[in-house]
Formats: C-alpha cells, sequence, structure tokens
C-alpha cells in the first residue's frame, strides 16, 4: 500500500477551454470535500462548488467530484477540483487543500500510489508517462494500447510458460536417484524452444515499441561531400544545416526532429567521415563515429563512384544497428548502376537536390519507425529491451545446461530469467528503480 498522507498537485494545466484541475488523494479526501462543499459529497457525482479561502474570501466557482476508494485512479480517496484556468486561482486552491491536511504531491507521486495500490502495474503506469509525452499520433495510440495492458499481458504470458518450465526442470532436480533422466525428456527442451521463440517475437515488438516512444535515431554519416547536409535538408523541408562544396563545412553534429505520417524521427547530420589534420574537424569526426553506437538506423551517403569503397565506414557499426546506403547524387551520373545489393546492406538511389528517390526513402523510415505497425503495436523503454535481452542470454544458457544434463544451472538461468521479466511489470523491483521511473513524471500525475 502507498503511505497514508494525503497528497495534492495541480493536475491540469488551463487549456483550450480555460478549466484547471487541483487533484487530491488520500484518507483525508472526504474531510476536504466536505469542508469545500459544505456538505457530504455524492461519489462520482460532479457538484457545482464555491471555493473559499481560510479567511471566507472568495477563490472561485467549479465543479468537485469525489471518487471514495478503491474505485479511483489511485485506489484511494481521490478529489477533483475543477475551476477556471488561472493559474493564480489554481495555487490558491491548492494552498487552500494543503491547509485543510493535504500536501504538495512529489512528481509521479498519483501514479506511483496506483501502482502501489494494485491499479497499474510497473509498465502502464509507465505507459502514462509516454502517452503525455507522446510526439506523435502513433506514439499517443501505442502508449493507449501500453495502458491497457497490451504489453503487460505479453509479458505475463511469457512469464506464465517459463513458471510452467521451471517447474518441470525443479521436479527433474528434486528426483535424481530415479534412473529416468527426466531433464532429457524432449518435452523440456520443445517447452524452452517455444520460449524463445515467442521471446524473440516479442522483443521485435518491444524494440519497436521503443522507436514509437522515442523516435527512431538515424545517423546521416558519409564521406566529405557526400550530401549528407543536403539530405537533412530535403528530410526536414528547411536549410536547417549549410551546404557548400567545401569539404569538412559541418563540424559538428546538427540535430533535426521531423515527422512522417505520425512517426517521430530524430536526425543526426555528422562531419564527414575522414582522416584529417585540423583539430576541430578531427573532434567532429570522433562525435560521428559516436552517432554510429547511439543511432537505431544509420544512412549512409555516397556516390556511384565511391558506394563499395565506402562500405568500411561501417566496419565500427554496432551490431543491432540497422543500415541503409543512400547512392546519392544521381541526377549528376546517368550511368549509376540500378542494380546496387552488396554485402547484405540494403541500397536506394537518390538525388538529394532534385528529391529524386526521396519519397521512396520516406515510406523506408516511416516503416523502419514503426508506422503501420498494426493494431496490436504497443509503447515501451529501453529499459524493457534490456530486461528482455537478459531474459534472452539466460535462456540461451539454460539451453547449453539442458544440453549438458546440468539441471542446476538449468534451473538458476530460468529462475534469473524470470526475475529478469519481473522487473518489467514491478512483479520484482527496487525502491532506486521505482524513484527513477517516477521521478521522471510531472507533477500531478
Amino acid at each position: 500500500m502507498a503511505d497514508t498522507d494525503t497528497i495534492a498537485a495541480i493536475a491540469s494545466a488551463p487549456g483550450a477551454a480555460g478549466i484547471g484541475v487541483v487533484r487530491v488523494s488520500g484518507p483525508h479526501v472526504p474531510a476536504i470535500a466536505q469542508a469545500l462543499l459544505g456538505r457530504a459529497p455524492q461519489p462520482r457525482h460532479a457538484h457545482l462548488a464555491v471555493f473559499h479561502d481560510d479567511d471566507g474570501s472568495l477563490i472561485d466557482h467549479g465543479l468537485l467530484l469525489h471518487f471514495p476508494a478503491p474505485h479511483s485512479y489511485t485506489g484511494e480517496h481521490v478529489l477533483e477540483l475543477q475551476g477556471h484556468g488561472s493559474a493564480v486561482l489554481l495555487d490558491l486552491l491548492l494552498r487552500r487543500v494543503c491547509v485543510l491536511g493535504a500536501r504538495l504531491a512529489r512528481p509521479g507521486e498519483f501514479t506511483e500510489r496506483a501502482f502501489l495500490n494494485g491499479k497499474l502495474d510497473l509498465a502502464q503506469a509507465e505507459a502514462v508517462a509516454d502517452l503525455i509525452a507522446a510526439r506523435s499520433e502513433a506514439g499517443a495510440r501505442a502508449a493507449l494500447r501500453s495502458l491497457d495492458g497490451a504489453f503487460s499481458q505479453r509479458v505475463q504470458a511469457l512469464l506464465d510458460a517459463l513458471v510452467a518450465l521451471r517447474v518441470h526442470v525443479e521436479a527433474a532436480i528434486d528426483f535424481p536417484e530415479e534412473e529416468i533422466d527426466f531433464l532429457a525428456d524432449p518435452a523440456i527442451a520443445r517447452q524452452l524452444q517455444a520460449l524463445r521463440t515467442q521471446l524473440a517475437d516479442l522483443l521485435v515488438e518491444t524494440r519497436r515499441g521503443v522507436r514509437l516512444t522515442d523516435g527512431l535515431k538515424v545517423a546521416i554519416v558519409g564521406r566529405p561531400n557526400a550530401g549528407k547536409s543536403s539530405l537533412l535538408n530535403a528530410l526536414a523541408q528547411s536549410e536547417r544545416a549549410i551546404v557548400t562544396p567545401i569539404a569538412g563545412t559541418t563540424r559538428d553534429v546538427l540535430r533535426e526532429t521531423v515527422s512522417l505520417d505520425g512517426v517521430v524521427l530524430e536526425l543526426a547530420d555528422t562531419a564527414g567521415l575522414r582522416d584529417t589534420q585540423d583539430e576541430v574537424e578531427r573532434e567532429g569526426v570522433r562525435r560521428a563515429r559516436g552517432e554510429l553506437a547511439r543511432a537505431d538506423l544509420v544512412l549512409l551517403v555516397t556516390e556511384a563512384a565511391h558506394r563499395v569503397a565506402d562500405l568500411h565506414l561501417l566496419a565500427e557499426l554496432p551490431a543491432n544497428v540497422a543500415c541503409l546506403v543512400l547512392v546519392n547524387k544521381i541526377d549528376l551520373d546517368a550511368a549509376a548502376p540500378t542494380e546496387l545489393s552488396h554485402a547484405g546492406v540494403d541500397h536506394l538511389r537518390i538525388s538529394a537536390r532534385t528529391g529524386a528517390g526521396l519519397d521512396g526513402l520516406r515510406t523506408e523510415l516511416r516503416a523502419r519507425a514503426g508506422a503501420g505497425s498494426g493494431e496490436g503495436a504497443f509503447s515501451a523503454r529501453r529499459r524493457h529491451v534490456l530486461a528482455l535481452e537478459h531474459v534472452q542470454a539466460h535462456f540461451e544458457h539454460a539451453a547449453g545446461a539442458l544440453a549438458a544434463s546440468a539441471g542446476e544451472l538449468a534451473a538458476e538461468d530460468l529462475r534469473q530469467a524470470q526475475h529478469a521479466l519481473g522487473e518489467i511489470t514491478g512483479s520484482y523491483t527496487s525502491d532506486d528503480l521505482l524513484g527513477a521511473i517516477f521521478g521522471s513524471f510531472c507533477i500531478g500525475k
């Protein structure tokens, strides 16, 4: 259960309708509601109220709604006070509520109490913040699906199957004197393989959920004068980057946020990758290489004459970062080859200057960012991906241990996998993790 203090905060700043909301949660809510209304409010009904300060002076006219525990957002008594959306009036109303027995809420404390009181699991609680911070239609819809439990249900299904497998493995370990080697039962291996397949599918969708939440991080790299800055300008549809024929014009990382059909791209234009004696340009090259490790997708901008040679620039690309090679300046090279597949890397032919091929590039970027993911797409966070990757590693170790008939080792890996899964929904968690998650919320949520 959450703390027994009563908390209050301005939950909604003035909107288009000029309405602001003060929210209160905790055991003192009934007394506060009666003091403000002059009588006990009827549950879940809107009451027209005149809010007065402690000296009897008028604060505002508005609506008062009382949601008794446990049928409320936090699972506690909740009071919502709706008034005119003046920041001054809302602050006066908040101070009056605090005089009547509440204290100011910490960031995210309302949703934290909802989690602690079993109204939401941890993934759903995080979806509240993702919904508030959504920067695109696709991100908002994905956050709503996570809030409704779409992601949590997938995690729980995997967890239930994992527990069933643990039961079989632990039972086999408990009867070592039996002549039958229960660990060699093909059913156990099949169960584990099914779990690994189920996890792999969930991991793909979770990574897509992170892109829908955070936006697709795209690093534009290549040799000097390949057309990287021109490409950034074309995608942003504005002259954000300086474009000149002089090699080394771009010295630092230039970032731009672009929305494509409801998904967000975080574009990073980088300095041309080359060896240089110029100290400033050398720092720009170092930062460009740093962008490779942080990106979800790398766009390698090149030209027909250099496309094969430039692939060496991807040598330091992390294994989990996707790459798309863009053969630029096709308007200047009519003889450029149309068959571009090479080394298993996807290629597209474009002209950042004329716009040729950019529609196809935008379609590809939308797809990689998660657009059109379907009704099942949900929001997720990078900590969810890390937890699932830990589960994947434990499953791999468990498979090896079972193959070697090392039942105790397999059982321990499966236990660790269950713990990692539990961290996603909050079945297993720490105070430090909760503090980090809810501390990132805005006050009043």
